[in-house]
């Protein structure tokens, strides 16, 4: 929970988005659990269903389905009811929940989709494979989560992040590739589906090495975009363009020198000491 929190607080730290940090946590954690029920406890026939429950929003369609995915469905359904509450007193839950109910739907059926491709031993082209990562990432559902619940939230500035502006798109693959070319060795040990480090070296004909160079170029690529976006995207509040740059930053952190700072909570130690444990004063000089 608390490596997943960590990533939320750097969307924002300033107190008055203090709800989005505080639900969109407990939803990373319950994605957690999501995310490895298609990528290892499933099997395709069961997360067909699972996924068909989610698109129908429908509990009773999980009737058949392990007790697991039934509680994961539960927690979720629970999660929605307590955005539709916190979105009601401000009068915006009528287009907000819809929101969150669609990048759920999203998500899973991103997930289904790399199910399929490992149970069919299927190794996607690397361009093929980030289309599908821009949803796996996991950063349309915390932006439509976090700015779902800030003050600024417009049904507008939610379409423009269904939508999958370009920034949205750049941060989700830095996120997703990154992520793959620190976990993708671990992974690869068993049955899994390829990652983008895999699909990039048979797309190219290349070896590992060549692979991770080119994928960072493609990152050094996306920030360009998000930079660029930051700039001219005028028409969107400050707060959300940051929120989606912030989250491409955490991906930074986490996952740099092709370490993974969230499997491994023990490298984000003084990260989290350092920002939520120890105090520090403030210089109280007056120059």
């Amino acid at each position: 929970m608390v490596e997943s929190y960590l990533w939320l607080f750097a969307m924002s730290y300033l107190p008055e988005y203090s709800n989005g940090r505080m639900f969109a946590g407990k939803l990373a954690t319950i994605i957690v659990l999501l995310d490895d029920t298609y990528d290892a406890y499933g099997t395709v026939e069961e997360l067909q269903l699972f996924t068909e429950a989610f698109q129908r929003w429908d509990i009773r369609l999980t009737e058949s389905l392990p007790q697991s995915m039934k509680v994961i469905f539960e927690a979720i359904l629970e999660l929605c009811e307590e955005i539709e509450e916190l979105t009601t007193e401000s009068g915006n839950s009528n287009f907000v929940v819809p929101h969150f109910k669609q990048a759920i739907c999203n998500l899973v059926k991103g997930y289904l989709v790399e199910a399929k491709w490992c149970d069919e031993g299927y190794i996607p082209t690397y361009d093929e494979y980030k289309i599908n990562g821009m949803l796996t990432s996991c950063c349309p559902i915390f932006a439509t989560t976090f700015v779902g619940l800030a003050d600024f939230a417009t049904k507008d500035v939610l379409d423009w992040i269904l939508s999958n502006p370009d920034i949205l798109r750049a941060a989700s693959v830095i996120a997703r590739v990154l992520d793959d070319m620190a976990s993708h060795r671990f992974e690869q040990e068993r049955v899994h589906v390829a990652s983008a480090v895999e699909c990039c070296m048979k797309q190219y004909s290349i070896s590992e090495g060549e692979a991770y160079n080119l994928i960072h170029k493609d990152v050094e690529d996306c920030w360009k975009v998000i930079n660029e976006e930051c700039l001219k995207s005028n028409d969107i509040p400050k707060i959300a363009l940051d929120c989606i740059a912030n989250y491409a930053r955490m991906a930074e952190l986490s996952y740099e020198d092709h370490k993974d700072k969230f499997t491994n909570g023990e490298l984000l130690i003084d990260y989290v000491s350092s920002l939520l444990v120890y105090p520090f004063c403030l210089d109280q000089t007056v120059i």
